[in-house]
């Protein structure tokens, strides 16, 4: 099999939903990996691999919701680490935390984590993966029992083990994040970690002493009833993956169920929510 590959270099407007969305459904094809750019990302496929119709029923690139435009470009060889070493710099959390793939040097944090860079969405980079792991370090889960929901790579999941919490469950409704998890909990040596790939549905008869679900505004008022339901009391809920402007509906659908409002971490106008179950 040839070595050549295609990238396919997508612009999209707005870019982080549009993205999310774009990414599950290339997920499906044989794409093997996706590196975040200013404007979108690229996708990367073996051009022994791809076909003439391979976007043909990618239904987001119809949507009038979105603007996506991309431009095909042929590689030989990919060097997979060189590429990543190029775009994907460590995250330094607090001084506490630090991100890393496996090429980067190991520092004296409190909790080192690797992510094998894949992808670089979930690597920590993103607004609301960094504030759900502020709230974490400043949050004692020890013994907590956890849920990760739309886990993505795990790094949620891997810090909250590192600080005690145990057992923990990942759920991901893709089969990539799905499989990565699995490999990032293994990298990282973590051993109280079960990775489910499904939705909300996989919830029922479930409960957790903390829910980290850090997935998009509509999901979110979608699935609260679920995991308000699976919360024990005194239970903590952290939230993210939306906007300020969306702080009054993700509010409202938490109180109406009896949560308490703590705390909220605001980086580029995206913001991260913590709440409490008091009965």
């Amino acid at each position: 099999m040839s070595n050549i590959y295609l990238g396919y270099h997508f612009t999209i407007e707005p870019k982080e939903l549009g993205s999310e969305i774009l990414i599950a459904e290339l997920g499906e094809k044989p794409f093997e990996s996706f590196i975040e750019t200013e404007t979108g990302f690229s996708a990367y496929i073996q051009k022994d691999l791809c076909t003439e119709d391979v976007l043909e029923d990618i239904y987001i690139l119809g949507s009038d919701e979105f603007k996506i435009s991309y431009v095909i470009e042929e590689i030989d060889q990919v060097n997979w680490n060189e590429e990543w070493e190029k775009n994907f710099e460590p995250i330094d959390v607090n001084g506490k935390c630090h991100v890393r793939a496996p090429f980067h040097k190991k520092t004296e944090a409190e909790f080192d984590i690797i992510i094998e860079p894949k992808m670089s969405f979930g690597t920590g980079h993103h607004e609301t993966t960094h504030m759900m792991i502020q709230h974490l370090l400043e949050t004692d889960v020890t013994g907590l029992k956890t849920l990760d929901m739309g886990c993505g790579t795990a790094i949620l999941a891997i810090l909250a083990e590192m600080k005690g919490a145990k057992p923990i469950d990942g759920i991901d409704i893709d089969n990539w994040c799905y499989l990565n998890s699995i490999e990032n909990a293994e990298r990282n040596n973590c051993t109280e970690i079960s990775v489910y790939e499904g939705d909300a549905e996989l919830l029922k008869g479930k409960s957790y002493d903390l829910i980290i679900a850090n997935i998009n505004r509509n999901i979110l008022l979608n699935d609260m009833q679920t995991y308000v339901d699976c919360l024990n009391k005194n239970g903590i809920l952290l939230l993210s993956g939306f906007y300020n402007e969306d702080i009054p509906f993700i509010d409202a659908s938490c109180t109406e169920k009896g949560l308490t409002y703590v705390k909220k971490f605001e980086r580029n106008n995206w913001v991260s929510l913590k709440y409490l179950k008091n009965n």
